[in-house]
């Protein structure tokens, strides 16, 4: 039996949908906090079961039975060191053939915030001789295009300067994490998986070009740039994450060594470019 969890959410769906492509509904279980929103699965054979990262009740439930697991890593930062602990002491008593996990861009060697949780999830996998592949993601391109409109209209600003994000769509994202809980990868692999990546310079380039008019990008400090994202609503500890990430990308953290991603998907990622001109063209009338 397949199973995915976090499935309610948006890399868990797309993994469920691409995993359906490859093997019958029969051995597909999809798990997630919100089952109700997984009905339509259900409807198409699926077994559908509710698996919560803070009740261990429900994670050995979900993973009775379980032979290949994609754990996707929980988006509650700050709280996933307990959750991911209880997801892999229930992984272990399952006693699993393989999980999958999703994890972040040189793991074990990145200062990122972001990458604490996840260098320790590796860590505890490992010490529990959970066999598994370490699934680590870059950015998703769609993250870069949340607030378009306003990004045309006035501008991207950040504290990258000439770093990279070897970024990729959920959807390709998804699909290699199948592909290795498919046969693509064996235990112990460590997959560093991003696409083409781009500066947020050339980001901003590209979204004028698409749009029709120029879209600056200005670069900020560390600090600068997280003040700048409090005064636009998001929350300190949310702000601090963002820009400590733009840090990351400056430093050489968000890039992808090697080809992981397009040797699993067997065809090149999808090309930024063709992600940011489909949403400009989505929400944004040229000029």
């Amino acid at each position: 039996m397949y199973v995915i969890t976090g499935a309610t959410g948006s890399l868990g769906r797309l993994a469920v949908e691409a995993l359906l492509e490859r093997v019958p509904a029969a051995e597909v279980r999809a798990t997630g906090r919100r089952v109700d929103t997984l009905d339509d699965l259900a409807a198409r054979g699926v077994d559908v079961r509710r698996a919560d990262y803070d009740d261990p009740a429900s994670l050995a439930a979900a993973l009775d039975g379980a032979t290949r697991v994609l754990f996707v890593s929980g988006s509650d930062a700050g709280a996933r060191l307990d959750q991911h602990r209880r997801v892999v002491e229930a992984l272990a008593a399952a006693g699993v053939e393989l999980v999958g996990y999703t994890s972040i861009l040189h793991a074990q060697t990145s200062d990122m915030l972001l990458a604490t949780e996840h260098a320790a999830t590796e860590r505890m996998l490992a010490d529990a001789g959970v066999p598994h592949v370490l699934l680590r993601n870059g950015w998703y391109t769609e993250n870069f295009l949340a607030s378009l409109a306003a990004d045309v209209e006035h501008g991207i600003v950040g504290a990258s300067g000439d770093g990279r994000f070897d970024a990729a769509t959920r959807a390709d994202y998804a699909e290699a994490a199948v592909v290795a809980l498919t046969g693509g990868a064996a235990p112990g692999d460590v997959l560093e998986l991003g696409g083409p990546g781009f500066t947020r310079a050339e980001l901003a380039a590209e979204i004028g070009r698409a749009a029709g008019r120029e879209v600056p990008y200005t670069d900020l400090s560390v600090d600068g740039f997280r003040e700048a994202l409090v005064g636009a609503g998001l929350p300190e500890a949310f702000a601090a994450v963002l820009a400590d990430s733009d840090r990351g990308a400056a430093a050489g953290w968000l890039t992808a060594p090697g080809d992981d991603l397009a040797r699993l998907l067997g065809r090149p990622a999808t090309p930024w470019t063709e992600v940011v001109d489909a949403a400009v063209r989505d929400v944004v009338t040229p000029v």
